[in-house]
C-alpha cells in the first residue's frame, strides 16, 4: 500500500506541473517567467501543497503501519516479549537511517545472498541497489521532466541564447552608464577635439539652439558677438580655451556661463563644432577681433584650474563695448 501511495503522489505531481505551466503560458507574455504572473504563482503554490500533502500522507501511513506491526507482535508473542523488546537498547536515528539508505546486509547473513560465484576469493552477492542511489535516480528523472517542460514545451524558462541576449543587454546598459559617467568628467584640462561626424552634428544642433543669437547662424558674428570663423580670438583659441570660455563665460562682456545649462559632453561638442568653422568665410562675416591663434599653440595651452581669470592663460586684450560675447 505504501508503494501505491508513493506512485500516486509522484504521478499527480508530475502531471500537475506541465498542465499548469501550459495553461499559464497561453496568457503570459513571451519573455515573462512562469512564476511572475498569477497563474504561474498559483501553479507553484499548488505544486507545493501537493508535495506537502503527499509527505503528510506518507508519514500518516507509516505511523499506521508501525502501530499495526506492534499489534501483530503483541498478538503473536504476548505482552511480556513486547515489553522486553522495548527494554532493549534502541539504535540511533543515524544508524537506522544508514540501514534504510543502504540496505546493507550484515556479514553474518551474506550466505543468504551468495550467488555461488567465486573469483579469486571474491564472492558475488545478490545485493539490492542502495536506496540512496535509487533516490538520486528518481530525482534526476523528476528534474529532467521539469527541465524538459520549462525549456522545450512551455518556453517559460530562458534558453542559452535568450540568457546570452539578456546578459548582453545588461552589459551594454552598464557600459553605457559607465561611459556616460566618464564623459561627464570632461573638463577644460582634459577636453579633446571630437572628430566623429555624429558628435559634430550634435554640437551644431546645440550651437543653432543656444549660440546663434550672439554669433550668427554660421558663426559669422554680429553686433553682439565676435566672428568664430577666422583665426583671431579674444580669449584664446584651441579646444581647451574655447571649452573654458563656453563653460565659465565672460560675464563682463555679456558671455554667459553655460556650465549650469549644458553637460560637459555637450560643451565639448559645441566647442568641437565651433573649431570646424575655421576658414569657412561665411557671407557678412564680422571683422577679426583679438589675437591671431596658431594651431601649434594648442599643444602649449596651460591647464586651467578654475573660473576664468586674467592668469588662466587666456588673452584679455582691450575691446570696445560692442564685443559683448566671448570668443
Amino acid at each position: 500500500m505504501k508503494n501505491t501511495i508513493y506512485r500516486i503522489s509522484f504521478l499527480a505531481a508530475v502531471l500537475a506541473l506541465p498542465l499548469g505551466l501550459m495553461a499559464q503560458n497561453a496568457a503570459a507574455p513571451v519573455n515573462q517567467k512562469f512564476w511572475e504572473n498569477t497563474i504561474g504563482s498559483m501553479t507553484v503554490l499548488g505544486g507545493a501543497i501537493v508535495i506537502v500533502g503527499a509527505m503528510l500522507v506518507v508519514v500518516r501511513l507509516l505511523s499506521i503501519i508501525v502501530k499495526m506491526d506492534e499489534l501483530r507482535i503483541l498478538k503473536e508473542k504476548g505482552v511480556e516479549e513486547v515489553v522486553e523488546t522495548y527494554r532493549q537498547p534502541q539504535e540511533s536515528w543515524w544508524s537506522r537511517f544508514m540501514k534504510t539508505a543502504t540496505k546493507a546486509v550484515p556479514v553474518s547473513q551474506e550466505k543468504d545472498i551468495d550467488l555461488g560465484h567465486d573469483y579469486d576469493g571474491i564472492r558475488e552477492l545478490d545485493n539490492k541497489l542502495p536506496p540512496w542511489w535509487l533516490w538520486m535516480f528518481y530525482i534526476s528523472i523528476i528534474f529532467s521532466i521539469i527541465y524538459w517542460t520549462l525549456f522545450h514545451i512551455t518556453g517559460s524558462a530562458p534558453g542559452m541564447h535568450q540568457e546570452y541576449e539578456q546578459d548582453m543587454k545588461k552589459a551594454n546598459t552598464a557600459i553605457a552608464a559607465y561611459m556616460a559617467k566618464q564623459a561627464e568628467q570632461v573638463d577644460e584640462n582634459n577636453v579633446a577635439m571630437l572628430e566623429d561626424p555624429q558628435e559634430i552634428e550634435l554640437g551644431k544642433s546645440i550651437f543653432n539652439t543656444s549660440c546663434t543669437p550672439c554669433h550668427g547662424t554660421m558663426g559669422e558674428g554680429n553686433s553682439i558677438g565676435p566672428n568664430l570663423t577666422d583665426e583671431y580670438w579674444l580669449h584664446g583659441g584651441g579646444i581647451k580655451n574655447v571649452f573654458s570660455t563656453i563653460k565659465y563665460g565672460v560675464i563682463e562682456k555679456g558671455m554667459q556661463s553655460w556650465k549650469e545649462n549644458l553637460r560637459a559632453t555637450d560643451m565639448q561638442r559645441v566647442a568641437s563644432y565651433i573649431l570646424t568653422l575655421q576658414g569657412t568665410n561665411p557671407p557678412g562675416a564680422k571683422d577679426p577681433q583679438g589675437d591671431l591663434w596658431k594651431p601649434e599653440q594648442d599643444a602649449a595651452q596651460p591647464e586651467n584650474t578654475g573660473e576664468k581669470t586674467g592668469d588662466t592663460g587666456h588673452v584679455f586684450p582691450g575691446d570696445n563695448a560692442s564685443n559683448l560675447a566671448g570668443k
